[in-house]
């Protein structure tokens, strides 16, 4: 995966931190580092910090946009530490949970579990939960760190179809591994998932179902940014993905399942990095407008010639 091809990229939403947050991280993963940094002014949150980052060469984004939406365990990434493919990665898995555990909750603790020698799942000082698992590859190469999304409460059960769903809008997808709930797991029920991963675009993603009983779902505090080279790939992800009128906004939707999804076209990274003050207010004024992105709309207003 090439850092210009990334076509699904992580989204974070912060109150204050994000600039603070993603130097952290960048300090506690290998291969990682801050790509570019906007300020946004104006916004409906006041002056707002856009930050691009990569760790361990998997792109991120993330914003300061006020204190709306809170990291929770529904969406955690899981860190693979594959032998095979990095050196020390029993000591670097322990120096990265060390890291990751300073002001942070454990979730479950560092340890050997029957399915893996050191796995720890863990939320950080900001809330973010990371799930590291020193694991040996089997077959198609994943990514070192892959997003997770954990079906519960009224979507519990539903990871499965979740997963034919996505595999169904995106064209360049494909099913991993699956692995169901057996008898005598309750409160999870036979045949549910108990993990599974997939790739969309060359972005693996796990899903998981957990009928435990957990107070929290999924929120806007993580979305997946999906990158469009034309208004016609825009409306595409945008007819097939939105399924909650109220949550369409600059560029934002809400799919079936509660997860949430950015259609942004691809230009937009490209303006905002060479912009002037001037062009990037112009842009952000027209984005504040707009539910479904117009791409045309947003190159008048780039280049001055939206009145």
């Amino acid at each position: 995966m090439t850092k210009s091809n990334q076509k699904i990229v992580p989204h974070l939403w912060y109150d204050k931190e994000a600039n603070e947050a993603a130097a952290f991280y960048a300090s506690v993963f290998p291969d990682s580092t801050i790509t570019s940094k906007t300020v946004l002014k104006d916004t409906p949150s006041g002056d707002a910090d856009i930050v691009a980052f990569e760790l361990w060469k998997q792109k991120f984004m993330a914003i300061s946009a006020g204190p709306y939406f809170t990291f929770n365990p529904s969406t955690s990434f899981m860190v693979h530490f594959d032998p095979s493919r990095v050196g020390d990665a029993s000591e670097k898995i322990q120096d990265v949970w060390e890291k990751l555990s300073e002001e942070g909750t454990v979730l479950m603790p560092f340890a050997t579990y029957p399915f893996s020698e050191k796995y720890g799942w863990i939320q950080d000082k900001y809330g973010l939960s990371w799930q590291l698992n020193l694991t040996h590859s089997e077959g198609e190469e994943r990514s070192e760190i892959v997003p997770v999304l954990m079906f519960v409460g009224d979507k519990c059960g539903k990871a499965e179809e979740a997963i034919n769903f996505y595999l169904s809008v995106f064209k360049n997808g494909k099913q991993g591994h699956m692995s169901r709930y057996p008898k005598g797991m309750e409160p999870d029920k036979e045949g549910t998932i108990m993990f599974s991963d997939f790739s969309l675009e060359n972005q693996w993603f796990i899903a998981m179902d957990s009928a435990h009983d957990h107070h929290y779902t999924f929120n806007e505090a993580i979305s997946f940014m999906v990158y469009c080279d034309t208004q016609e790939e825009i409306d595409y992800y945008w007819d097939r993905l939105s399924a909650v009128p109220e949550s369409e906004q600059c560029g934002w939707l809400k799919d079936k399942y509660g997860v949430s999804w950015q259609i942004v076209p691809r230009e937009m990274d490209e303006m905002m990095a060479r912009s002037t003050p001037e062009q990037l207010a112009r842009v952000n004024e027209e984005v504040l407008k707009m539910k479904k992105l117009d791409l045309a709309l947003l190159e008048k207003a780039y280049k001055g010639t939206s009145k």
